[in-house]
């Protein structure tokens, strides 16, 4: 099967079922499911998750769901996180698939990353090693690497006859590095797959929050994000006059703009209305003139929403 033709267009994140601090709250499995069940219905059957996500609490929960459904039904993403990987291990990448694996109920991924570039050369040729020359390998991608790392996980890929199919970075209206330094148009010119995440920074350019509503207290992204808000603003008043126009939500609007920059945006769901918006995402298109203005917006805020665990790509 060509695994890049059937993609949907947006894949579902599962980042937030992992309940690790970073999102507040917790989401149940039995509070998860309609959520899982919405998406699939809808054809949102790219489901992206990691075993960081609350040291294997998201894959844990996800995999309750897929074990039910056809293997050929859905499209799974997976992490290889180098900090969580056993170095004393002769086989940490089998290692860790197989965790994952049993988490998961399943057999087999659909793209498989490599989560940050710790020690990247290191673990993309342990990555190389476990997939060289194996039956149905996966789409494999790397995820958090600038350029430069990028096209040296190609190299290495290629010199074990496999192939770098896919990119995964923070990419948003508020963190646009990936395409200022050249990662989109080499990705474009080379075949991968640009997979955009925290579209929504995390909540930030939903919608739901203004000054006067916060993120949630407590949790990481409130104690990171509630700051900007005021800096924000204008662009997020931006974001609702085009949404009125459309009659869609800001959500909408800034997954919309991700896909029209030819990007697969990664959106986290924890309720059928993120589902619902992620769908109407897919209906909607912003002229050059709407997609400038919300970026010059974007400029002016000023604000910088690269996270600890990441770096700027230029």
């Amino acid at each position: 099967m060509d695994k890049n033709r059937n993609l949907p267009k947006i894949a579902m994140g599962a980042w937030a079922w992992g309940d690790d601090g970073t999102f507040g709250g917790v989401h149940t499995a039995e509070a998860m499911k309609p959520v899982f069940e919405a998406a699939m219905k809808n054809g949102l059957n790219l489901w992206d998750t990691a075993y960081v996500y609350g040291m294997g609490t998201s894959e844990k929960t996800l995999g309750s769901f897929l074990k039910e459904l056809p293997r050929d039904s859905y499209y799974l993403s997976d992490k290889f996180t180098p900090q969580c990987a056993d170095r004393k291990s002769n086989t940490p990448v089998a290692d860790m698939l197989e965790t994952q694996y049993r988490l998961l109920e399943t057999d087999s991924m659909d793209i498989y990353w490599i989560h940050n570039p710790v020690d990247a050369p290191h673990w993309t040729k342990e990555l190389a090693k476990y997939f060289e020359g194996r039956e149905n390998v996966p789409m494999l991608g790397i995820s958090n690497h600038n350029l430069a790392e990028i096209k040296e996980a190609a190299r290495i890929l290629k010199e074990h006859g496999l192939r770098l199919s896919a990119v995964q970075n923070h990419y948003s209206l508020l963190n646009r590095t990936s395409e200022s330094s050249g990662i989109l148009e080499y990705c474009r010119e080379n075949g991968m797959i640009f997979f955009a995440y925290m579209v929504l920074e995390q909540g930030v350019l939903s919608g739901k929050y203004d000054v006067g509503h916060p993120l949630p207290q407590g949790s990481d992204r409130g104690e990171v994000y509630n700051e900007i808000l005021p800096k924000v603003e204008p662009l997020l008043e931006k974001m609702r006059e085009i949404g009125n126009e459309k009659g869609v939500s800001p959500a909408q609007i800034a997954t919309a703009w991700a896909i029209g920059k030819g990007t697969l945006p990664i959106v986290g769901v924890t309720k059928i209305k993120h589902v619902e918006d992620a769908v109407k995402a897919l209906e909607i298109s912003l002229n050059e003139e709407e997609t400038n203005a919300l970026e010059l917006l974007a400029d002016q805020a000023g604000v910088n929403t690269i996270r600890y665990w990441e770096k700027a790509m230029e």
